[in-house]
């Protein structure tokens, strides 16, 4: 690609770059673009990536991990220059954040703090994961190997995910186990982290009714008689469902 257009395609995802932060971040309301530039971590982080991966794929020799290694002293972020990022990715706050050499990021992705985009052994080739557009990773959310994040899916917040995960999805947990919000999918960047579903606490209420079952049939087997005023096994969720939503809805 010549240098003018390499220019302008930088110039161009710096741009799309800043507007995803203001849409994003209701931090954003009243500061320009130039203090945004010199104070947002997220941003620096993603000019200096912006810079390093055009100057890797021009197989300029030392620069490219010269600029990453001093964008991840400044910053707290860690973005490999071999790593492909698509335009109007948004890290929020930005600490500790990884990405490393053959991960994928499509469009309008958020992270937040804490994110790692790792791999899970030392083979050469892909070994990192693939974002697809519109995904929401949450803070301190780990995504290992080479799997495939699809189009619109939401990682909790904590969630260690190792497996593909669907279009639409909200993953939860170590290992991160796919469920749903609500029974419908959730629109829009923001994730609300406090009413995600608790799939340990809905197997374990599933064991609860089977066990419960299995004592009205074998009552019924040898004749004796349950207790029916006996209370069934209560299953409390492994966190508290009350309260706003985080997002702001």
């Amino acid at each position: 690609m010549p240098a003018r257009d390499l220019f302008r395609r930088v110039v161009r995802e710096i741009r799309r770059d800043l507007a995803a932060a203001r849409e994003r971040d209701p931090a954003t309301r009243g500061v320009g673009a130039v203090e945004m530039l010199a104070t947002w971590p997220g941003i620096q982080a993603l000019l200096a990536h912006r810079v390093a991966h055009a100057l890797y794929e021009t197989r300029v020799p030392l620069l490219p991990r010269a600029v990453a290694y001093a964008a991840r002293s400044l910053t707290g972020i860690e973005i490999h220059p071999a790593a492909k990022i698509g335009e109007g990715l948004f890290i929020d706050h930005g600490s500790g954040v990884v990405i490393g050499e053959t991960a994928e990021i499509g469009e309008d992705v958020t992270l937040y703090q804490g994110v790692t985009l790792g791999g899970t052994g030392f083979a050469i080739g892909k070994r990192h994961p693939t974002v697809e557009n519109c995904v929401t990773i949450g803070s301190g959310a780990k995504l290992l190997g080479p799997i495939t994040i699809g189009h619109g899916a939401k990682i909790g917040a904590g969630s260690v995910v190792v497996a593909d995960v669907p279009a639409n999805a909200t993953v939860v947990g170590v290992p991160g186990h796919p469920v749903r919000v609500d029974g419908r999918q959730v629109e829009g960047p923001d994730a609300d982290w406090i009413h995600l579903p608790d799939p340990v606490a809905d197997a374990i209420r599933a064991l609860s009714a089977r066990v419960a079952e299995l004592e009205r049939e074998l009552a019924n087997a040898t004749g004796k008689t349950l207790d029916e005023n006996r209370e069934a096994a209560t299953v409390h969720p492994l966190r508290p469902v009350q309260g706003r939503n985080p997002a702001g809805g």
